[in-house]
C-alpha cells in the first residue's frame, strides 16, 4: 500500500543542513524550524546522498521537522542518482535549484511519478519549491509557475546567482525588480514566496522584517540561532497554500 503524508506544510523558517558541513542534527532538529533543508551541493555527492539518507531516517525516528532535499537543475546528471537513493526514504519534497520556469517544475514531477512508484510511495506527496529567477530568463518566465503542477509548495528567492549572471551586486535595481516579481508569481500560484538565507545574521532582523512587509511568507535560515527570529517575525504571515 502506498503511503501518504501531511500534504500541507509551514515553511515560514527553513533550516539549510549541508552535507559539506556536517551539522549537529540533533541541535537541529530542536531548533523550532518548520522544516529542514538537505543541501547536497559543494560535497562528494555519494557521500551526500548517504548522509542525506541518514538523516531522513534520523528525522524520522524523532518526529523532526519535515526534511527537503536541495538538488538540481532538474537536467542535472545527478538528480536521476539522487531521487532513485532518497525517494525511498520519504523526504518531504525537493527544492529545485534554477528552477526556470514551470516547465522544470512539471519535468521533475514526472521524474517524482516514476520514483514515487518505485518506492511505494503515494502518488504526488513529494512537494517542489523551486528557487526560481537565478537567470535573466527565468525572470521573464516566473508567470508560467501559477497552474503548473499541485506538487508546487512555494517559489524561493536567492539574489547570489542572478547578479552573477548579470555582473551586478544584490542590490542593484534588476535585482530587486526580480525578487518583486518572484513574490507576485507565488501569490499568482497559490504558494508562500521563500526569502534566501541573510549573509549578515547581525541584520536578520531587519531583513526579516523587511521580507515580511514585502509580501514574502518565510525565510531560509543558515543557523539555528536563527531561527527563533524568523520564525517570530513570519509568525502569521499570509499563507496561500491550498
Amino acid at each position: 500500500m502506498a503511503v501518504r503524508i501531511e500534504r500541507k506544510r509551514l515553511l515560514r523558517a527553513c533550516l539549510t543542513l549541508c552535507a559539506a558541513r556536517a551539522p549537529d542534527f540533533d541541535r537541529a532538529a530542536a531548533s523550532g524550524a518548520d522544516a529542514l533543508l538537505l543541501d547536497l551541493r559543494g560535497s562528494d555527492r555519494a557521500r551526500a546522498r548517504l548522509w542525506a539518507a541518514q538523516i531522513l531516517l534520523r528525522a524520522r525516528e524523532l518526529a523532526a521537522p519535515p526534511a527537503y532535499l536541495r538538488c538540481g537543475p532538474v537536467e542535472s546528471p545527478e538528480i536521476a542518482a539522487d531521487l532513485a537513493a532518497l525517494l525511498p526514504a520519504a523526504p518531504a519534497g525537493i527544492f529545485l535549484e534554477r528552477a526556470e520556469s514551470g516547465a522544470s517544475v512539471q519535468h521533475l514531477s514526472a521524474k517524482l511519478a516514476v520514483a514515487e512508484a518505485e518506492a511505494g510511495l503515494a502518488d504526488g506527496q513529494t512537494k517542489i519549491v523551486g528557487l526560481a529567477a537565478q537567470t535573466p530568463a527565468g525572470v521573464f518566465k516566473l508567470e508560467t509557475f501559477a497552474g503548473c503542477s499541485p506538487r508546487l509548495a512555494g517559489l524561493a528567492f536567492e539574489p547570489g546567482p542572478l547578479a552573477a549572471a548579470l555582473g551586478v551586486g544584490a542590490d542593484a535595481p534588476p535585482i530587486a525588480l526580480a525578487r518583486s516579481l518572484l513574490v507576485l508569481a507565488a501569490r499568482a500560484a497559490g504558494v508562500p514566496a521563500i526569502e534566501g538565507a541573510e549573509a549578515d545574521r547581525a541584520a536578520l532582523a531587519a531583513a526579516c522584517a523587511r521580507a515580511r512587509a514585502e509580501g514574502f511568507s518565510g525565510k531560509l535560515a543558515a543557523n539555528p540561532a536563527e531561527i527563533g527570529v524568523i520564525a517570530a517575525t513570519f509568525a502569521g504571515a499570509i499563507d496561500k497554500r491550498p
